[in-house]
Parts: structure tokens; sequence; C-alpha cells
């Protein structure tokens, strides 16, 4: 939980993607690539197992795979349950840059 808070308690906003491996279909990491790709340095793009992180999720209520939020200076953003194509996450990062 410590580490969450120092990954998060940055200026610049920060893309979370709570998965689990069991559900590739969502889970496409291509998608993410492209994200932090068309982004650079002016955005961190994180990836987070819902299973190997269970109290980190619990405490953030996360239901759903994948669960994307966007943090700024340590305060959620934005958040959504369900698949979301490189081109939504980017314009939606890019509005807290």
């Amino acid at each position: 939980m410590t580490k969450f808070g120092e990954l998060i308690s940055v200026d610049k906003p920060v893309l979370i993607d709570f998965y689990a491996d069991w559900d590739e279909v969502e889970n496409s990491l291509d998608t993410l690539r492209d994200v932090a790709a068309a982004l650079g340095d002016k955005a961190k793009v994180i990836k987070i197992d819902i299973k190997k992180n269970e109290t980190l999720a619990e405490a953030l209520r996360v239901k759903g795979n994948p669960t994307f939020m966007i943090y700024k200076n340590g305060e959620m953003k934005w958040r959504q349950t369900g698949y979301q194509d490189a081109n939504t996450l980017i314009g939606l990062v890019q509005q807290y840059v």
C-alpha cells in the first residue's frame, strides 16, 4: 500500500490497469504498450495483477476486470471497468497532462 501511494503521488498522470491473468481476452498488453508509447514521459502506465495485490484491489473496490484508473498528485481523476481501446485511454490521460 505504501508503494502504491508513492506510485500515484506524482505530478503527472498515472494510468493503472488492474487485471487478472485468467482473463486474457480483455487483458491486452499491446493496448497498454501503445498508450505508453504515445504518451512517452508525460504519463506513467502501470499494470497491477489483482490476485497478487488482493489487499490493494479490495481497498480500491476493484470488482471487474480490467479496471482502469487515472491518478494525478495522489488523487483519482477517472475510473472505468471494462475494456478500453488505446485511443480512448490516450485521450483520457492527455486531459490530465
